[in-house]
């Protein structure tokens, strides 16, 4: 039997409180099951593109009706094994239709976002190799949007990479964006910065602690100085947070830490 979470955070924050569908050692059903009562939104997790691990069209039922009784609301990450920018060509186009199949299974669940990784596929990072990169990116992009999927419904996550390197493809494209500040913060990047220069297209934040570059940490494991950045970033975002943890003991101390700074945040 699995422990369920202590108390229930639904509308306890201005943004969507979520976390991932991988919090029990469990399928993504029973995972539903059990966080449904006490959070705002779940985060489903396809991770790998195999058809293996995609839930058949009976256990999407059974999660729409999950998303009904307990006035939940979805987010789906797409595969990490996928490359729109691959240089193979069979790549991109198996990458391009993963992502139809996966939208196409997943429409009745009406999803806040689609969360998509670009990764960068070039041995070398100079100019020609990302600029190759780019373009490739762009055709896929083109072939994804022509089958008649939303733009704005995927949203694209900082990665290892300067974002910048696709932030005109997102624009040019009208993509929403997916800001994980775990990547921010192993990788070095201004946190701030990051948020101000992309807020107004960003549908969700990833959360997580980060320490010694480990991450997918519980909270309590972000450094004060971080702590206090972030928090005033949450105070003004209205869109998802997912705490981006996989373990039921990292996400009650995850969501204790946020309550705790939350409510010290607020008392100053």
């Amino acid at each position: 039997m699995h422990p369920a979470l202590p108390k229930s955070y639904k509308g306890a924050y201005p943004f969507k409180l979520g976390t991932t569908s991988f919090i029990y050692p469990d399928h993504i059903t029973p995972n539903i099951k059990m966080l449904a009562p006490y959070l705002d939104e779940i985060e489903l997790l396809f991770f790998e593109s195999q058809p293996a691990g995609m839930p058949s069209p009976q256990e999407i039922k059974e999660i729409r009706q999950l998303a009904k009784d307990f006035d939940l609301t979805y987010n789906i990450h797409l595969p990490l094994d996928i490359s729109l920018g691959a240089p193979d060509p069979s790549r991109r186009l198996t990458a391009i239709e993963t992502v139809k199949q996966i939208i196409d299974l997943t429409a009745t669940l009406t999803p806040s976002t689609y969360t998509l990784h670009l990764l960068y596929d070039e041995a070398e990072f100079d100019n020609e190799g990302i600029k190759r990169w780019q373009g490739l990116i762009r055709q896929s992009m083109e072939k994804l949007l022509a089958a008649g999927i939303e733009a704005e419904s995927i949203s694209i996550e900082n990665l290892d990479y300067p974002f910048e390197w696709v932030e005109k493809i997102i624009n040019d494209f009208n993509l929403a964006v997916c800001i994980d500040l775990g990547h921010l913060i192993v990788n070095q990047f201004d946190i701030q910065a990051a948020f101000n220069r992309y807020y107004r297209k960003t549908e969700i934040i990833h959360l997580y602690g980060v320490e010694d570059r480990h991450d997918h940490l519980s909270l309590d494991k972000l450094s004060p100085v971080n702590t206090d950045i972030i928090l005033p970033i949450l105070k003004q975002f209205k869109g998802v947070v997912s705490l981006e943890v996989f373990s039921y003991e990292r996400l009650v101390t995850s969501l204790n830490f946020l309550e705790k700074c939350w409510q010290k945040y607020a008392n100053t």
